[in-house]
């Protein structure tokens, strides 16, 4: 067997014992000469399964401490979603459009029925930032993001507000505004984000939805005019 496959091997193993809660969130776990042995597995490709659990967010390695499963919280292990996003090519992130256009209206629905004053508070900050953004993308990206980023978290489903945080790739968002800024149409776009603000203040999941249906499927014929253009 190969050295990945031993590597592998040894990920499995430690996975297997995390899912079966023998390694719970938060507990240390034993030394790894100790840990090598009771998996049958080598020191070295212990030492080379725990550097890619490290990587992914499932161990955190403790200088002078030890080595501890993390919390496995949503927002933790799927933060690496949204680098990858900001990696796929053009038509792939078109894709990724269509899977948002399915997940968000449904998101933006349940958050209707869900969201608190503080915020809906936030969200109405946030429009006025986008507002006085005016022609800066960096800054419409950043309170772009950050708007249904909150809308999302309203619905009070981690694991749903860390997917869709990661689909809403950072490069797909600055070239949209791009396109948008580039043929004068921004104001549509802040046009669409008050509807859904309006919507969800008036506690209409149906509003809702149907407000978030066409803010993504217009954000999705902005991104297709921008790649075309090459942009």
């Amino acid at each position: 067997m190969g050295e990945l496959s031993l590597t592998d091997d040894a990920i499995t193993r430690i996975r297997g014992l995390i899912q079966s809660g023998d390694l719970a969130p938060g507990s240390r776990l034993p030394p790894e000469n100790q840990l090598a042995a009771e998996l049958g597995i080598s020191r070295n490709s212990m030492r080379e399964a725990v550097k890619a659990l490290q990587f992914a967010r499932v161990l955190d390695a403790r200088p002078g401490d030890g080595t501890y499963v993390t919390s496995l919280a949503p927002d933790l292990l799927l933060a690496g979603l949204g680098s990858a996003v900001d990696l796929l090519r053009d038509d792939t992130l078109l894709e990724v459009m269509e899977i948002r256009s399915m997940l968000e209206p449904a998101a933006t629905s349940a958050a209707a029925l869900r969201i608190t004053p503080d915020q809906l508070a936030e969200l109405e900050f946030l429009l006025g930032r986008m507002r006085a953004a005016a022609s800066d993308a960096e800054e419409l990206v950043r309170h772009d993001m950050d708007f249904h980023r909150t809308v999302v978290a309203a619905t009070g489903n981690q694991s749903l507000t860390s997917v869709l945080d990661g689909l809403s790739g950072r490069t797909a968002r600055a070239r949209v505004w791009r396109g948008l800024l580039s043929a004068d149409a921004a104001a549509n776009t802040l046009a669409e984000h008050q509807a859904i603000y309006d919507a969800l203040a008036s506690g209409d999941p149906e509003l809702a939805r149907a407000a978030a249906l066409l803010h993504v499927s217009s954000s999705a014929r902005w991104l297709r005019h921008t790649l075309a253009e090459g942009r």
